[in-house]
């Protein structure tokens, strides 16, 4: 699953993604083989941590798994 990661939150993709220009024709980021397409990856600063992601409007977006947002 992915989310939005703000300072003090965890954010569901459709409560940002929906309106942005560069989402899918569903108003989801563009995942697509386990990569998002309409950001780049941010090095990660341990190997425990989650995959982040930078979308191009600047949101930090990072996939996690069995978690509910």
């Amino acid at each position: 699953m992915l989310v939005i990661l703000t300072h003090d939150n965890i954010l569901s993709v459709n409560q940002v993604c929906s309106s942005c220009l560069l989402a899918d024709q569903k108003g989801t980021p563009r995942w697509r083989h386990g990569k998002l397409g309409c950001g780049h990856s941010v090095e990660k600063k341990d190997s425990r941590q989650a995959e982040v992601y930078e979308c191009e409007m600047g949101f930090q977006v990072a996939e996690v798994e069995g978690q509910t947002v």
